[in-house]
This record gives C-alpha cells, structure tokens and sequence, in this order.
C-alpha cells in the first residue's frame, strides 16, 4: 500500500528496522542519553526558549492535549478556544470535561481566522488561548503570526498543537511567543504512533510546577523530574522513541528543520500542480505544506477514498461526520516522494476515465 495519509505516515527504512529489533530495557543509563538527547533536539527543532523542557508522553496527541489543558490551565483562567473542525472541538471538549472557562470561536469547514474576529475578544480578560494550528480534519493553517500578535498585545498564554505542521510548516515558539508546542511520532516525525510530544516555554514549566493536578499518568511535574534523567514515570513506547531518536538525528544531518519543511513543501507543491486538471476543488485558502483538502465536484469524497484503497492500494485521508462524503485529504508527509505522486495522479487520472470522479 502506497500511503497519502496523514498519519500514520510512510517511515523510512532505518526507522522500519529499529521497529523489527528486540525492545530494550530502558532504566538504563543509555536510554537516559537518548531521551536527553531527543529533548535537545525538539527543543532545538521547535526553535523554543532557553531552559525549555520536553515531555514525551506515550499516548496519541489527544492524550497530550489533555495533558497539557489539565496542566497548564485552572480555575483562575479563561481560555479562548478555536474550533474549526474535529481537532479544535477536542480543544473544546477538554476545557468542559476539566471546568476550564472558555469561550469558543467557531468556524465554518474551510472558513480562516481573521484579525475581525479576534478583534471582538480584545482586552476582555482572557488568560489562554488553544488552538490547533493545522485543522487537520479541513486542512486549513491558520495565520500563526496573527494569533501571536493577538495573545502578546493580551497578554494571553498560547497554546499550539502543532501535531500535524510540526516539521512541515515554519514554526518559531520563542518568536511567536508560545508558551506550548504538541506534537506525535505518527505525522512528519514519520514513526509509529504511539508517542506524542509537549514542548514547555520556561514559563509554562512554572504553570505546571504551580498546579494541582489530580491525575497520576498526566501529572506532568512527574513527568519534568524524571526528565532530569533522561527517563519517564511509567513504562514508555521503548521502541518508538528510539525510531523517534533516529528520525531527529537523520532531520538534523539533512538540513535541520528548515531541509525537512523545503522538502515536504517541494512535494505538495508538486502535488497541487498535477492535479489542477482533475475534477476537485481545494478546500482551503490558507494550507499547510503537510496536506491538501480536496472536495470531489461530483462523488462522495468517502467514495474515492475506498476506491482508491480496494482497487489501487493507495490510501488517502478520509474524514467522518458531516465531512465524510465532502471533503478528503492528501498527505505530503512521512517517507514520500514526487514520484509517488505521479503514481496517486495516475490512479486519479483512470478513476476520472471510468467517470468515478
């Protein structure tokens, strides 16, 4: 199978065979020097502060953002809440489920986020602001530097999940001033899922250490004193942050952040170009390099999406919902190529042929 999702994604191969070797044992002092040094690269990669921590949790990026709403956030605050699709309704989900006061923007599939829509939250209080930079479920990339000019002339906490843009889209945390990157192992970091990643401003460290979280797994001051050693609370996903490990270090011999995100640009680029003749309309205006949102003109999206799977063993992105026979994804992400494209345009190409599309 031939995978155009966006996650889990395509690995490469030096990831695939460290996932086929034995699990090490990993209270061990070698394993403490990888996880440090898995910190040091994230911290790097993410362009976050001086004495910025990392803390990877082995759960999927969901478990990261509810960590990070549990830890970060209390009854002191009010939040500001993006939903413009599935991703940003979990922001909102977790804020009920942990008595978080909040206030939601809501958007249409595909709508952007404008400097009229904030401007209505302007000087109102608000403490935190939660938003999934890349609505994975729509494809749309909010305007980041928007948002950050909002929560610093507010003085507002920001929180990115960035679990589907991290390493695809430029993303700086001390510039923009965010207090807290997420990420997972399974979108361009192109491991195993398993394994999702929270990077911690200095001063979102001092939120956690000033919290009372009841909650033993996503206790994250736990979580920072064990880090100090290179290790976790509980028993990891060995292997994975290992594949994790080998990922960074081949990111960082190949050009760093900035090689990565040329890389997978140069692919949806190539992508978007090949498909202008077909009969698809792109979703969004504003787009991550990590996917393009179709919406098919004539067939349920749903529809192609088995196709393509049953008939030419290539997968895309489906969605659920009220977006399941409307819109689907393309990912560019994980271990793909030009080539590969050509490979899912020409599947498109006999499917447009057949009058399936």
């Amino acid at each position: 199978m031939l995978n155009f999702t966006v996650g889990p994604v395509q690995s490469s191969e030096k990831v695939r065979q460290i996932g086929a070797l034995q699990v090490p044992y990993f209270r061990t002092p070698e394993f403490s020097e990888l996880m440090l040094e898995n910190e040091k690269l994230m911290v790097k990669f993410s362009k976050a502060p001086k004495d910025s921590r990392v803390v990877f949790i082995t759960g999927s990026g969901t478990a990261s953002m509810e960590a990070t709403v549990m830890n970060i956030f209390n009854d002191n605050d009010k939040v500001i809440v993006v939903n413009g699709g599935s991703f940003g309704a979990r922001f909102e989900e977790l804020c009920l489920i942990h008595n978080i006061e909040h206030d939601v923007i809501r958007l249409e599939h595909g709508q952007l986020l404008t400097e009229e829509l904030l401007a209505s939250y302007d000087g109102k209080g608000y403490t935190g602001f939660l938003v999934n930079v890349h609505e994975t479920s729509t494809g749309v990339h909010y305007d980041i530097d928007m948002i950050s000019e909002f929560c610093k002339k507010n003085n507002i906490f920001l929180v990115v999940d960035a679990i589907s843009s991290f390493l695809a889209d430029p993303f700086d945390m001390e510039k923009l001033g965010a207090g807290v990157m997420i990420t997972g192992s399974q979108k361009a970091l192109a491991c195993p899922p398993g394994v999702s990643v929270i990077v911690l401003s200095p001063e979102a460290v001092k939120r956690v250490e000033n919290n009372n979280v009841k909650s033993m797994y996503f206790d994250l001051k736990d979580a920072l004193k064990n880090g100090e050693r290179g290790q976790t609370p509980f028993t990891p996903a060995v292997a994975i942050l290992e594949q994790i490990n080998a990922r960074l270090k081949e990111i960082d011999e190949n050009g760093g952040v900035e090689g990565e995100i040329a890389r997978i640009a140069a692919i949806a680029e190539d992508f978007r170009e090949k498909i202008k003749d077909l009969p698809f309309e792109i979703v969004s205006e504003s787009m991550s390099n990590a996917v393009t949102p179709l919406s098919p003109l004539n067939v349920s999206a749903y529809d192609i999406f088995m196709t393509l799977k049953d008939e030419y063993e290539i997968w895309i992105c489906p969605n659920g919902g009220d977006m399941k026979d409307k819109i689907f994804r393309v990912g560019h992400i994980g271990a793909l190529t030009t080539e590969d494209n050509d490979v899912l345009i020409n599947a498109l190409n006999d499917m447009n042929r057949r009058g399936l599309l």
